[in-house]
């Protein structure tokens, strides 16, 4: 009987230890099975901003397989039933164990419709990607994908319709042209400077106007052109008729005071981020450059969008029994203790009047921003249509609200001595898109009429409306 139960219990065991050595044999080959026949899909991204390829263009395109690594990718262009392969590239095993050696790629792949004879019109965008899974035979798991694009190798046309074009250094100007159906963004050209062209005002969506403006330091020298872009990338250029007057602007001595110094820095502890230590002279010098130039990217970006309309009307308006206290341009130095501590130039013209004067609206428009704007201080920012903008600054309060619109006269607020002001007056500037201007030109009846009503009725179209 006990010899029974030990032969049993040798049986068992045996059968234990098989089972156990099977296992050990078994779980690897089940393991390594698995993951080489796994089915997750590789990762194929294409990077795809417009449908529209023009005569040069790159796809940016990312694959990627975590599980069995990358085996082969491919890319073809289909035109008129013919396919032409741009890519066709396999990757190296790491070994059976291992699969793939590249987990991820990233290609940048040249496009030149010319190169492989192919036409205008449209086209389809073929890409595939397998990974090192045994699935499919052996052949890997499989993404493919097709896009729709449209090769386009034609620049878009251009006719400039106003043929004289004066300005001063520091001036306005406008410019008005026809842009063919294909044109995505068009504009002029100043210098470094991009000044959007706009359609809306009339029928003929084809004609744009672009108000543009000469920097202060743009001079006689300064190259003005139209440009205009396709959604393929192709570009045109045309040449206007133009002349530039150069302008000489005044310099300023600004005396800083301690009393000034005193009296003002401790309003800009919080917007100018200064610092506990430090001279009072040396927190002065942050805000007028620091504080300044961030105002100006601030403002920038404001102006960035404007209202296809025309808003305004006639010449604008100057403040009423107001006095030049400061001119448009005027290349100021300052001075503390007679010696020089920074150098700016003022882009406004500033009117001084009564003590809490009463500020009217240039001209019509929509308010853009009524707040606080750093070195102007409470500031009102007004949208006139097509890139032309009003800036009044230094207010003691703001009587309007963003969004409001507002009619040629209409009291904004009052002036003050907010911000970086030593007394109390209104900054007055005008910006043409992103270009502080003279405003003088725009207070100037006869100047408006001259290079830009007559510009606009003589515009070949008529006016879809105001």
């Amino acid at each position: 009987m006990e010899c029974n139960l030990l032969k049993e219990k040798m049986k068992r065991k045996k059968r234990g230890l098989l089972i156990i050595a099977g296992l050990i044999i078994l779980l690897p080959v089940v393991w390594f099975l698995l993951v080489r026949f796994e089915g997750r899909d590789p990762e194929l991204v294409l990077e795809l901003a417009s449908p529209y390829i023009g005569k040069s263009h790159a796809f940016s395109i990312s694959f990627a397989d975590a599980q069995s690594g990358l085996r082969k990718i491919w890319a073809a262009m289909v035109k008129d039933g013919k396919e032409v392969v741009l890519v066709d590239t396999d990757f190296p095993s790491a070994g059976i164990l291992s699969g793939g050696e590249l987990k991820t790629q990233t290609l940048k792949i040249p496009f030149e419709p010319a190169k492989y004879q192919l036409s205008d019109g449209e086209a389809i965008l073929r890409l595939a990607v397998w990974d090192y899974s045994w699935r499919g035979w052996w052949k890997g798991n499989r993404v493919y994908i097709e896009k729709n694009l449209i090769i386009d190798t034609q620049p878009p046309k251009i006719e400039v319709l106003s043929t004289v074009h004066n300005l001063t250094q520091g001036g306005s100007g406008l410019v008005i042209f026809r842009a063919s159906e294909d044109s995505h963004q068009n504009g002029v050209q100043v210098g470094d400077n991009f000044f959007p062209a706009h359609a809306g005002y009339y029928k003929d969506t084809r004609i744009r106007m672009a108000f543009i403006g000469l920097g202060y330091q743009q001079g006689p020298e300064t190259r003005i052109f139209v440009r205009a872009f396709d959604e393929a990338g192709n570009s045109a250029e045309a040449g206007i008729n133009h002349y530039i007057r150069k302008k000489a602007f005044k310099k300023d001595n600004i005396r800083i005071s301690d009393r000034f110094l005193n009296r003002k820095i401790p309003e800009f502890k919080t917007v100018a981020n200064l610092q506990p230590t430090g001279s009072l002279v040396d927190k002065f010098i942050k805000i007028n450059r620091d504080l300044r130039h961030a105002n100006y990217e601030q403002l920038t970006g404001l102006v960035q969008t404007t209202a296809a309309v025309k808003h305004w009307e006639g010449a604008f308006l100057r403040m009423t029994g107001s006095a030049n206290q400061a001119g448009f341009a005027d290349h100021r130095v300052y001075e503390y203790n007679g010696k020089i501590i920074d150098r700016q130039v003022h882009l406004g013209i500033d009117l001084a009047s009564v003590t809490h004067a009463p500020v009217p609206a240039a001209n019509s428009g929509i308010v853009i921003f009524s707040g606080d704007l750093g070195i102007y201080g409470k500031t009102v920012l007004i949208d006139h249509g097509f890139g032309l903008f009003s800036m009044y600054a230094h207010l003691n309060a703001s009587d309007v609200r963003k969004d409001q619109q507002v009619s040629k006269g209409e009291t904004l607020g009052r002036t003050g001595s907010t911000g970086l002001a030593g007394g109390d007056h209104l900054h007055f500037s005008v910006l043409v898109h992103n270009t502080f201007v003279n405003p003088i030109e725009w207070w100037d009846a006869a100047w408006i009429r001259n290079n830009v009503t007559t510009k606009i009725e003589a515009a070949p179209a008529a006016p879809a409306g105001k």
